[in-house]
């Protein structure tokens, strides 16, 4: 019985960091002709230098900066549609349309 309580503890430690973190982002109108995106991990992970490109219908990057020391970023809302790409490494893409971004 020890042996079986045991094995499954062992599984379950080592199992934990297989479940990662998953990249969580967030972007709002602030009404002032300017976008914020909040960004993160499920795991509470700061997203603090995480690239983020603002790109246009085509994929041409038309703004890039970072997230800041707080996890946010802000830029200028483009005149045009475009995707916001939070670049948290591999696998952890997350692209927002502009359609999809309320006040």
């Amino acid at each position: 019985m020890n042996k079986i309580i045991l094995t499954t503890a062992l599984v379950a430690c080592f199992s934990l960091p297989a479940w990662g973190h998953t990249p969580i982002c967030d972007c709002y109108n602030n009404g002032d002709d300017t976008i914020t995106c909040e960004g993160g991990f499920s795991d509470g992970g700061s997203a603090a230098g995480i690239a983020m490109s603002i790109v246009d219908a085509s994929g041409k990057v038309l703004i890039q900066g970072k997230m800041s020391e707080y996890s946010d970023y802000t830029f200028d809302t483009p005149k045009s549609n475009f995707r916001v790409v939070y670049q948290a490494g591999d696998g952890h893409v997350i692209e927002i349309d502009s359609r999809d971004i309320e006040e």
